[in-house]
């Protein structure tokens, strides 16, 4: 049987003792009603994973003491999805959910010229993402920056050296297929909104580096297309 498992924000390699913050001590004790001397796990979301045995099952600061900690490196090749924010929140939510548990290394919220939505709960979409880490049974936790538009995206100098870049649109001309493309080095696809990225947006991409590609014989809405570019990307 597994081990409960838990997120905690911070952990210092080394650290033997610990106190838990109250949303976990709560779930811990009231919820679970585990006691003294068994066993659960902990990750910080940086590849640690920690066996942790209950020293002082307090509701609000439960005590334990650390006795065997695991890391495990980064993915390779790393995968990072560029998808618009979306009018509908749930369904951006939805993928935050589904790329998280697939295994992408990051996802960056943009805003384009057709995004209909510039802002985002990012401490609510930070909660999406850990749930899906611990359902998902998983140690490295995607980056989750704040909403970028898109021309800023397009100059950051770090994206722009990501070994492998494409881009997904709508626009009938010359497209490879991304299930055919090798994924051996790091990656970054571009996801645009409901309305497609720009003519003007897919020319800056194409400037830079980005290769366009397609997803599939059928039109995918932008939280499907999130999901089926992660797959195609991720699972190998």
């Amino acid at each position: 049987m597994q081990l409960p498992f838990f997120y905690i924000s911070q952990y210092t390699p080394g650290e033997s003792n610990m106190v838990l913050d109250e949303n976990n001590s709560r779930h811990i004790v009231q919820v679970l009603r585990m006691q003294t001397g068994e066993r659960l796990h902990l990750t910080d979301g940086k590849g640690h994973l920690l066996t942790a045995i209950i020293a002082d099952p307090h509701k609000k600061h439960c005590t334990v003491t650390v006795s065997d900690t695991v890391f495990s490196p980064p993915r390779h090749p790393r995968v990072t999805v560029a998808i618009s924010l979306l009018k509908n929140a749930n369904r951006f939510e939805w993928f935050l959910e589904k790329a998280t548990e697939i295994g992408v290394a990051a996802i960056i919220p943009l805003i384009s010229e057709r995004t209909e939505k510039e802002r985002a709960k990012t401490e609510r979409l930070q909660q999406i993402l850990i749930s899906a880490l611990l359902q998902s049974r998983q140690v490295w936790l995607p980056q989750l920056p704040e909403p970028l538009k898109y021309a800023d995206f397009i100059k950051d100098r770090d994206f722009h050296a990501v070994p492998r870049k494409f881009i997904a649109h709508c626009v009938e001309n010359e497209k490879y297929s991304l299930k055919d493309q090798l994924a051996d080095a790091d990656t970054i696809i571009l996801i645009g909104p409901e309305g497609d990225f720009t003519t003007e947006e897919i020319g800056t991409a194409l400037a830079n580096g980005y290769q366009p590609v397609t997803l599939g014989a059928t039109r995918l809405r932008t939280e499907t297309a999130g999901v089926v570019a992660a797959a195609l990307l991720c699972v190998r």
